[in-house]
């Protein structure tokens, strides 16, 4: 399977420090601010962004960590109860400015499922999104409010976040799909 690189390790820090600055100039009050990643790879990144606002602020922030996978439309369902399981390092919503962090931002459905995962757990204030890459292609009408890198990637190719946590390496890959991996769009 071929593979383009996007992005290499230094690419991806100047990119989640400039994220770290565009979070903290859209927060109104540092202290009212909360940093949720979406597992899994948006677990790594919104540790490592919020340690980069604690340096920026001197503040340190609630971080949470949720896992979706109960909440998307595009699964066989289960059963959708708030789980406490589901959050880790659990948090405080209720009147928080929220940042979902997730590594990359596709048809919208696991942003869809991480906000209404947030609303059975309390109601922030104001619930914004970040996400490393934007391929663009939404499903759903959802937009990220602080995006890393936009990327044109057609359906049949798909976007790799390799981070040092999980997988050794920071790099952004974008590779060529199987063909019976493509997804159609009805």
């Amino acid at each position: 399977m071929e593979k383009r690189v996007l992005l290499e390790s230094e690419e991806i820090q100047r990119i989640l420090n400039r994220m770290a600055h565009e979070i903290v100039e859209k927060s109104d009050a540092i202290q009212e601010l909360a940093l949720i990643g979406i597992r899994s790879r948006g677990a790594h990144l919104v540790r490592r962004i919020a340690k980069k606002i604690e340096t920026l602020t001197g503040s340190a922030l609630s971080v949470g960590i949720i896992d979706v996978s109960r909440y998307r439309d595009d699964v066989p369902k289960m059963e959708a109860n708030p789980d406490p399981a589901l959050m880790k390092a659990p948090l405080t919503v209720d009147e928080k400015t929220l940042v979902l962090v997730d590594d990359v931002i596709y048809t919208g459905r696991t942003i869809r499922a991480a906000i209404d995962l947030v609303g059975c757990l309390g109601k922030p204030r104001r619930i914004l999104v970040a996400a490393l890459i934007d391929r663009g292609q939404r499903e759903l009408p959802i937009k990220a409010d602080i995006i890393g890198k936009n990327v044109e990637v057609g359906e049949s190719e798909r976007v790799n976040v390799l981070l040092e946590e999980s997988d050794g390496i920071d790099q952004v890959t974008v590779a060529q799909l199987h063909p019976s991996s493509v997804r159609t769009r009805a």
